[in-house]
């Protein structure tokens, strides 16, 4: 004689105390979504729905780790809206807000999957880039400063031009700095960016090409 419940997949528990006819089941599933949707809230800012700066720490913290465990190297981008002061100055915080937003979605268009972006402050944001060597990381702040550059930001009285200075490093096996001195050594190659004129990237010379101490691309 077939046992009923035996054909059925046990793996499939739609109440958690395994109990099909719970009656608080509706409740349950209406918990349950209101703890993910906190749960997105807490680590993502906002406005521009990237990721906030409590989870950027958190998350350069896991990848750097993993950089100590696997050897492979953790890319990190700051980057800064050039004069967006003046944006709000003369504009107004709406418009500030909007050329956020636009931002964060060319940032969003242009990375990977797996790649962490996030709003560090203000106008400020950074790219974890998991498995990206020092040129790799270059190559694609370049990039993402000429996809700001030629695409201005469209509001409906107003087109604004946009640009946007960086700093890279990576973190590669063996280095010996915490995560506040990484973030601190990309932040001044993003200081040494705005002051050398802006909309530029400034970096370490990778390896293979070193015959000075920095690089301003």
């Amino acid at each position: 004689m077939s046992d009923f419940h035996s054909t059925r997949d046990k793996s499939v528990r739609p109440c958690p105390a395994g109990d099909d006819e719970c009656t608080n089941l509706p409740e349950v599933k209406r918990l349950q979504e209101e703890i993910r949707r906190l749960s997105a809230l807490v680590r993502t800012d906002e406005l521009t729905k990237l990721f906030n700066f409590r989870y950027f720490t958190l998350a350069l913290s896991l990848e750097m780790e993993r950089t100590r465990r696997s050897g492979q190297p953790t890319c990190l981008i700051m980057l800064d809206l050039d004069h967006f002061k003046a944006i709000n100055d003369v504009h107004g915080h709406e418009v500030g807000n909007i050329v956020l937003s636009h931002i964060s979605d060319l940032i969003r268009k242009a990375i990977r999957r797996l790649d962490i972006p996030c709003r560090y402050g203000g106008e400020e944001f950074t790219l974890i880039l998991p498995d990206t060597t020092l040129e790799q990381g270059i190559r694609f702040a370049n990039r993402l400063r000429v996809i700001i550059e030629n695409t201005p930001v469209q509001t409906l009285s107003m087109q604004l031009e946009i640009g946007a200075s960086f700093g890279v490093d990576v973190y590669a096996r063996g280095d010996q700095i915490s995560e506040k001195e990484f973030v601190e050594k990309v932040d001044g190659f993003l200081y040494l960016a705005k002051q050398e004129g802006r909309n530029q990237v400034c970096h370490e010379k990778p390896e293979k090409m070193k015959d000075g101490a920095l690089s301003r691309i």
